[in-house]
């Protein structure tokens, strides 16, 4: 066996990285694909929808729970697509395979492979791979790192004072319930500029000081755990909407300050 069943934090980053190079190689032959299909989750279910999984999805969470399997065996597993495998170790790698299956389907360059490892207080690393671009955003055991076309830097968020210089995403127009989309837009009135549709990719451009606060509703532990470790390492914070942890999921409020946190939180609890 090699050297991945020690637990420090430089042992869990490599077994991350490979995760993620597993993932890649895993998808890249299905994007842009002539005639791929994928199957309707939500097909059958009250309401309708479209919640789509390809074979792209199904492969890459396979490489990482197969990596996992020879590396890590008493480590637990949270994955989107085959669900919960306990452990025994206390810790858990939660995956999300393809955060954007949608814009995937499009083939649009906004979705991500997502890898976080979640300990009690929550998660403690994680990672933001985009395999088309070639960009990954890492953060946790002291490191805040990017690596892309442009080389490798350190993750930072950026401060821009108020709301008003703010730029804020956000996955669907249409987010969360009626009374969410009323609180989002208590928000977005206030900012100055308000982009839709990015999926993970809001989150990692936040990390990287591009834009100022993401907000979202409907999220599980999987679409969140790896953008909450990657945001914080770089100095922002992430919440639910009355600003407490939200590695379960829900309602998120990522913020590249606390003044920005503080003031969205405020107009978000307002509205509600």
């Amino acid at each position: 066996m090699s050297g991945f069943f020690s637990s420090d934090p430089d042992s869990d980053l490599a077994l991350a990285h490979r995760m993620a190079d597993a993932a890649r190689e895993a998808i890249l032959p299905y994007f842009r694909m002539d005639g791929l299909s994928a199957d309707n989750k939500d097909a059958g279910k009250e309401g309708g929808g479209f919640d789509p999984v390809t074979i792209a999805d199904r492969a890459a969470e396979e490489a990482m729970r197969a990596i996992l399997a020879e590396h890590r065996p008493d480590d637990g597993i949270w994955g989107e697509e085959y669900g919960q495998k306990p452990g025994t170790s206390g810790r858990t790698w939660v995956l999300d395979p393809i955060d954007g299956t949608r814009g995937f389907l499009s083939g649009t360059p906004t979705w991500g492979v997502l890898i976080a490892l979640s300990e009690g207080a929550g998660p403690v690393l994680g990672v933001i791979d985009q395999p088309y671009i070639g960009e990954r955003f890492v953060g946790g055991g002291g490191r805040a790192e990017y690596t892309g076309p442009r080389g490798t830097h350190r993750l930072g968020t950026r401060d821009i004072g108020g709301l008003d210089k703010a730029i804020l995403f956000t996955t669907f127009p249409e987010i969360g319930t009626p009374a969410d989309r009323s609180a989002f837009e208590a928000v977005s009135k206030q900012v100055k500029l308000v982009r839709y549709g990015m999926d993970c990719y809001a989150y990692a451009l936040l990390a990287a000081g591009q834009v100022d606060l993401v907000i979202e509703a409907g999220l599980n532990a999987y679409d969140i755990q790896a953008p909450i470790a990657v945001i914080e390492a770089a100095g922002g914070i992430v919440t639910d909407w009355e600003g407490n942890p939200v590695h379960q999921g829900g309602r998120a409020l990522a913020a590249a300050t606390k003044d920005l946190h503080a003031a969205a939180l405020e107009l978000l609890a307002g509205a509600a």
